[in-house]
């Protein structure tokens, strides 16, 4: 078992518990999607108890554009964050390590770093939505309520975290504990995180790109606190904007967009490492906590 209080490197982490072996990860995947399948048509009745059949039927065939609505952005919130039991019961069932290693090789989750890394991507992400709305104009239609907009700032940031236990800790973990070659398995998640969104093209590219530096953030920082809250900042100002009928999801990504995306994303990448490497944020060490 790892030493409490060390720092190890997160992608190769696995191979540091006792219990694990290659095949486990294998184990979890096929657990937890079984979990999942059952949890999603658990949800998949619920909402279809309250909404009927159409609104299933518009769910599978909308694509994001399915997110422009409150009951969609629910739905769709709540269909990635049951992962999390899922990933969760899955690596306790086939105990393969504890599940605080999914989070970091720090010792488990850092609240406080994700705070802090939520700052300043929220900001830089939130004025540059703002200005593009000011100079292409609103898209969308506003569904604004106090209740809604609770509801969206507790699932979207969970969502957020829930991808990053799955694609950088179950899914890069598991490729750098086979190949051990950090760099390979930061790419082949990213691959991976941008085949199981449905955009099109330049919107798969632009994914697969985010995948990469997520990945690199959790390679660099040892823990998925800083990817988290990226993916929190982005995805919190996009749900915030549709919300107030500023803007508008879509599956289909254009060429300006897709380049001032990839452009922006890779300055805000810079920022946010260059700053907490200057800050010392990533040099904190948790107590390990043992789940």
């Amino acid at each position: 078992m790892t030493e409490k209080n060390t720092i190890s490197d997160y992608i190769t982490f696995p191979k540091t518990f006792e219990n694990y072996k290659w095949y486990k990860p294998i184990l979890v995947f096929i657990v937890g999607f079984i979990i999942f399948l059952i949890l999603s048509s658990v949800l998949a009745l619920v909402f279809y108890f309250a909404f009927g059949t159409n609104f299933i039927m518009s769910i599978m065939n909308g694509g994001y554009e399915v997110m422009n609505t409150v009951w969609g952005q629910i739905f769709t919130d709540l269909g990635v964050i049951i992962l999390l039991p899922s990933l969760y019961l899955a690596s306790k069932i086939v105990k393969d390590r504890p599940f605080s290693s999914y989070a970091s090789s720090r010792g488990g989750w850092n609240f406080k770093l994700y705070l802090k890394a939520l700052v300043i991507p929220f900001v830089f992400i939130v004025i540059a939505q703002g200005i593009d709305v000011l100079v292409h104009g609103t898209k969308g239609v506003a569904h604004f309520s106090i209740l809604f907009l609770i509801i969206t700032l507790i699932l979207v940031p969970i969502q957020c975290i829930t991808e990053e236990f799955v694609f950088r800790g179950l899914i890069m973990q598991a490729l750098g504990s086979w190949f051990k070659i950090p760099v390979l398995a930061i790419i082949l998640q990213a691959i991976i995180f941008a085949v199981v969104h449905g955009y099109n093209s330049l919107g798969v590219v632009e994914v697969g790109i985010s995948g990469l530096l997520f990945g690199i953030l959790t390679w660099k920082t040892n823990g998925i606190e800083v990817s988290s809250a990226f993916h929190t900042a982005n995805n919190l100002s996009i749900a915030l904007f549709v919300m107030f009928g500023l803007s508008a999801t879509s599956s289909t990504i254009g060429t300006y967009d897709f380049i001032f995306a990839i452009v922006f994303d890779l300055i805000l990448f810079a920022v946010i490492y260059v700053v907490g490497t200057k800050t010392n944020w990533y040099g904190e060490i948790e107590e390990s906590v043992e789940n």
